[in-house]
């Protein structure tokens, strides 16, 4: 297979703007299976810099994701659900931002908050509402940034599609560590790129779909150098064809504390399971890898269900702050619709911690806790990133090393 396919993913998001109980899930068609269609480079949608129209407090706009240049193939119509990066810029202290299907009710829930005014980014799987937009609320004056770097549609030809693999979440890489591999040190150095072969890792990846192309589901942490700020840091599927960093981003981190997001990136078939990473200022990364995607017809993959987002879990409604190890329950206590075939979970966690918290990590229940993180909130800020988490029994494991608050939104999930 000649094509080269690439792509930066950003994931799904979670609610605390304001204090809500769980509602009622609005099923998007969720008995039609979606699949991944990655596309060549990520691809920038949306800036409203360029336009200098930001989205003004209170108000919500429609954007169309699949339009313009980012060469998603709309034409058959049906369903699709878009990967994203979606990237806050405020103009101080920003509460809540929403991202949601156009032509639903707006959710309660959210897709990143900023509430001492920092730019944020965070991963998102959205699907595609009236006309195949999507809507984004903002609580306060914002511009936006939406990178697009891949799509779910129903599989038919003859687009080649993609479904996904869950794996308990493994740790690739980790600058800080001189263990004398090439997943180690030394840290990332401003300006530069560095490519990482997963394929060679340790974490017992299969070889055969990166013959043909596929995707790694990974969780990407930024550690800066001695707190410095880093402007940003760019995770891609390494590619002669575009060996240079792509116009979109993974992390922003301008306050130069501990910052994680999930990023699905693609494999280039001629440099077997190669990753790039690109930053602004030095910075030591750490990469965890949680899934991958291969083609359709490899057996025992699992196909993309959408939900609107919905609340799993709050531990503010009881007052408690989580610390330690326990058992969510996903497909019982709530009316998320979650079907009970699901073998992994799209979850946006976000964490309210009571004074810092060093990293939260969610994985598989029944398995052993792995070494490998899903959110860091160590300045003790409101934190939120997307996971896409295995489960074999309707449940998933939490651990948090310190005392916070957790609250899980499920935007979709993942079944034969």
């Amino acid at each position: 297979m000649a094509t080269c396919f690439r792509f930066t993913l950003a994931l799904f998001a979670c609610a605390v703007g304001v204090f809500c109980l769980p509602a009622a899930a609005q099923v998007l068609d969720a008995t039609q299976p979606l699949q991944y269609v990655p596309l060549g480079v990520p691809c920038r949608a949306v800036d409203t810099r360029d336009t200098h129209t930001p989205i003004p407090g209170g108000t919500f706009r429609n954007f169309s994701p699949g339009s313009g240049g980012c060469s998603i193939d709309t034409s058959a119509g049906g369903p699709i659900a878009y990967a994203l990066n979606v990237t806050a810029l405020p103009r101080g202290p920003l509460d809540t931002l929403t991202v949601w299907p156009a032509g639903e009710p707006q959710p309660l829930a959210s897709t990143l908050n900023s509430y001492d005014g920092r730019i944020k980014a965070n991963a998102a799987i959205v699907a595609g509402g009236a006309n195949g937009q999507v809507s984004v609320f903002m609580s306060n004056t914002a511009d936006l940034i939406l990178d697009v770097s891949g799509y779910f549609v129903p599989t038919k030809p003859p687009v080649f599609t993609y479904t996904f693999f869950p794996l308990t979440p493994c740790r690739v890489v980790d600058t800080r560590n001189n263990d004398g591999t090439q997943f180690g040190a030394p840290f990332l150095a401003a300006g530069h790129q560095r490519d990482f072969v997963f394929s060679l890792s340790s974490c017992n990846l299969p070889p055969d779909p990166w013959e043909a192309g596929g995707a790694f589901s990974l969780n990407v942490t930024v550690i800066p150098r001695n707190g410095k700020p880093v402007g940003h840091v760019t995770v891609w599927g390494t590619s002669h064809t575009h060996p240079d960093p792509p116009l979109a981003s993974t992390i922003n981190d301008p306050t130069g504390t501990v910052v994680a997001n999930a990023a699905i990136v693609a494999v280039n078939p001629g440099y077997t399971g190669s990753v790039s990473v690109f930053t602004t200022d030095d910075t030591d990364v750490a990469i965890d890898v949680n899934g991958y995607f291969a083609l359709f017809f490899e057996p025992g993959g699992l196909s993309l269900y959408t939900l609107t987002p919905c609340r799993i879990l709050d531990t503010r409604s009881t007052t408690q702050a989580f610390q330690g190890e326990r058992t969510i329950p996903v497909n019982t206590g709530n009316n998320c619709s979650v079907s009970g075939t699901a073998k992994a979970y799209v979850f946006n966690a976000t964490v309210l911690p009571v004074k810092t918290l060093g990293f939260l990590t969610l994985w598989q229940d029944g398995l052993p806790r792995p070494t490998a993180s899903t959110l860091n909130a160590e300045d003790g800020a409101a934190a939120s990133n997307m996971a896409i988490v295995g489960t074999t029994n309707g449940s998933i494991d939490a651990f948090a090393d310190l005392p916070t608050q957790l609250i899980l939104d499920t935007s979709g999930y993942f079944a034969p």
